[in-house]
């Protein structure tokens, strides 16, 4: 795939601007100009092989597809190009006008889980040191923040995978909660293949027979919303017959008796007229859980968006640490994070409550270190403010004027039609975005922003890997980078230091705000990530010959190697497998959490009687905004459909490909039929890529889990129901 633009005449190696896998990629100049994606084979997480959106990552970058000159509303309504300085002055000044009349928390910010760690952690600077507003968060928090606060809680630290995918094919079972490789991030399915090969075992939890559920030896298809009781009643399971491994319990975990006592109050018979997974496929998938030596839980957003997500992944943890299955070799519990740096997007300040290096802004050690690094009173920043959905409902009401950074919540976001009336109600909305997204045509600003071929930056990996995406191409005139933005804005509303448009100089302050902090950057360096393929956090600096310097934070958390300190001169080796010396809590113990099944919030009825869930498909990804502009992509998936089970459909009296609406609470989606066995008889599936009548999250539930703050998409009641084809006049043209 080619796209056009300047380019320096070298193959540049990079990484994939899509999923968490972040692929290894070459980009190689040719003839006019353009550029060539090719295999990689020295990136070990990929090994040279990409799917079909890495592959084609190029198109977007072609001048047709993307934006290249700002965008202003003109006083007749319509979006018209304009110079830079005038549209940093518009958002610049109405952005003024809004906080002095209405306070600094009436501007709104949201960043996405796609940008660089650099433009991370300047877009929440930027929010809390410039604008002075608590109201930022970002799409990440839809993304796998129910995995990050279940594993906070119970090991002290949250990092998606504590150890390296290569551990993945060692292992001797691996449960795969709510996901499917196959689709949403191909290049990782050879891991499970590899695993099956070496004599492992792969036991998949779906609700649907997947690409990946057809590879498993075990395919347990619980209804949606009670992956709870599922993980609860196998942990019964092996308590009752006598499968914990006490002594771990002993030496290296607290709380076990009262989740214990949870536990035993979800016998099989109870799970499974709960979920409908028999008893004895509940016994088997103990027996193949428990028999090897070592073993894993890998979750997805399947059990995580849900309004109980945190629980549910609690329930997966509990059965980890009853089994000795964490923090040992070659086993514990990990989150496949979806979006390219959800991981680092969370860690370095977009999220309402953190600041960088995963710092809690309610701590006032961590307040008074980020603002020593930002050269402000700590007393200046201001605290946590809204989640993402919640900050999305407030729009128009108590935040007046919206920043959107790399985000699509009109097609992603719950309640979809909800929150495009927000936004639609807005004083003032402004929006950086590579392509014209349906966000962006409700923007009264539309800002032309670099992509990841165009710019320098580092994202951090769903292992924790932190990687470095080289820039291959100089952007199109018209286009500026995200830094650039930020550095025009903070001039422009009084701030005119401490936004630079240089990456690696952004990079290396991010370095000094993170260090000591739980996600410590301090001791990594572009220089290091060119050379050694990336680098895994926690890496704190080394002391410096005086004995000052940043704290390490792998050793005094309790997250160590095993292979090394970090003491002394020599370079910090990273660490790519957290816990095997200790949990990264106070007493280095892994904390038990006792949870209790609970129905979903929102439950089948007389007038909405089947379950709707949500996902992705192969050749899309998340609001499509970028892939359904690539025409081989479009091809192999052209619009949403209703999957759906044979049964269901011959109530409904429906043929493959004939058009259905789903409707919920929140509203109606319309798509073809898709007849399959491979679903459950009471639910329906709809792919969420696209927006119009075929909007998938129109009909998603807002509600909340109260710990993560996020949304159930995975689960929501719905009636379905045939449309007649409108006919038209026989006279009609």
């Amino acid at each position: 795939m080619q796209s056009t633009g300047t380019h320096d005449p070298t193959t540049t190696p990079t990484h994939c601007p899509y999923c968490a896998l972040q692929c290894g990629m070459n980009l190689t100049p040719v003839e006019g100009g353009t550029v060539e994606v090719s295999e990689r084979a020295d990136f070990p997480v990929n090994r040279g092989a990409l799917c079909g959106k890495g592959r084609t990552a190029a198109a977007v970058l072609a001048p047709g597809a993307r934006l290249t000159s700002p965008l202003v509303r003109s006083g007749d309504g319509a979006l018209v190009p304009a110079g830079w300085d005038e549209a940093l002055d518009r958002i610049a000044g109405n952005l003024e006008r809004t906080r002095a009349r209405y306070g600094a928390d009436a501007l709104g910010v949201f960043g996405g889980g796609g940008l660089t760690n650099e433009k991370a952690y300047a877009l929440g600077k930027f929010a809390r040191v410039v604008l002075g507003t608590s109201q930022i968060d970002y799409n990440g928090r839809f993304c796998m923040s129910s995995a990050a606060a279940a594993g906070t809680r119970a090991f002290g630290l949250d990092r998606g995978l504590p150890f390296p995918l290569e551990d993945v094919p060692r292992t001797g079972c691996v449960i795969l909660v709510g996901s499917n490789p196959a689709e949403t991030m191909p290049p990782s399915l050879r891991y499970f293949t590899e695993l099956r090969e070496n004599g492992g075992t792969l036991i998949v939890v779906d609700p649907r027979r997947t690409k990946t559920a057809e590879q498993a030896d075990l395919h347990l298809a619980p209804r949606p919303g009670t992956d709870l009781a599922l993980a609860l009643g196998m942990l019964h399971l092996v308590v009752a017959e006598g499968r914990v491994d006490e002594a771990y319990v002993e030496e290296r975990t607290s709380g076990w008796e009262e989740a214990r006592a949870a536990a035993m109050a979800h016998w099989p018979e109870h799970v499974e007229r709960i979920t409908g997974v028999s008893v004895p496929e509940l016994r088997e998938a103990v027996r193949l859980f428990c028999a090897p030596e070592a073993a894993m839980v890998l979750t997805a957003r399947g059990p995580e968006q849900q309004a109980k997500g945190t629980d549910t992944v609690g329930a997966w943890i509990n059965l980890c640490l009853a089994t000795g299955r964490a923090g040992r070799p070659l086993s514990g519990y990990g989150c496949l994070t979806g979006q390219g740096n959800g991981q680092g997007g969370r860690e370095h300040g977009q999220k309402a409550d953190q600041l960088p290096g995963y710092r809690k802004l309610t701590d006032p050690a961590a307040r008074r270190h980020v603002a020593g690094v930002w050269g402000v009173d700590p007393d200046s920043l201001p605290g946590p403010g809204r989640s993402a959905y919640e900050l999305l409902d407030a729009l128009g009401t108590d935040v007046r004027s919206l920043l959107v950074m790399g985000s699509n919540p009109v097609v992603s976001a719950p309640r979809a039609a909800h929150v495009e009336e927000r936004l639609r109600s807005l004083d003032f909305l402004a929006v950086c975005d590579v392509v014209l997204s349906e966000t962006a045509q409700l923007a009264d600003v539309v800002l032309p922003v670099t992509q990841w071929a165009e710019e320098t930056g580092t994202t951090t990996s769903l292992e924790g890997r932190v990687l470095l995406r080289r820039r291959a191409l100089t952007p199109p005139d018209g286009v500026r980078g995200d830094l650039e933005v930020l550095h025009g804005l903070a001039g422009r509303l009084g701030v005119e230091k401490g936004f630079p448009t240089d990456p690696e100089e952004v990079f290396e302050e991010l370095r000094r705000a993170s260090a000591g902090g739980p996600a410590d950057y301090s001791g990594i360096d572009y220089r290091r990530l060119a050379q050694e393929n990336g680098v895994f956090w926690p890496c704190p600096a080394p002391p410096a010959p005086d004995g000052t310097g940043a704290t390490d934070s792998a050793t005094d958390s309790g997250v160590g190697t095993g292979t090394g300190t970090g003491t002394g001169t020599a370079p910090h080796p990273g660490t790519p497998r957290l816990f095997l010396d200790r949990f990264a809590t106070d007493d280095g113990r892994a904390r038990f959490v006792p949870v209790a099944h609970r129905p979903s919030a929102e439950e089948p009825d007389d007038e909405y009687p089947v379950l709707l869930t949500t996902g992705r498909v192969v050749s899309q990804y998340q609001s499509g905004a970028q892939t359904r502009r690539v025409a081989e992509l479009n091809a192999a998936a052209p619009g949403p459909f209703v999957e759906l089970h044979p049964r269901l459909a011959a109530r409904l009296g429906a043929a493959e490909g004939d058009p259905l609406a789903v409707v919920s609470r929140r509203g109606r989606a319309v798509a073809p039929a898709r007849i399959t066995t491979g679903i459950r008889p009471d639910t329906v599936f709809m792919p969420f890529h696209w927006p119009g009548e075929g909007r998938a999250n129109t009909l998603t539930n807002p509600a909340l889990d109260p710990t993560s703050r996020m949304p159930e998409f995975k689960v929501c009641a719905v009636r379905v129901e045939t449309v007649t084809p409108q006919r038209r006049h026989p006279l009609l043209p």
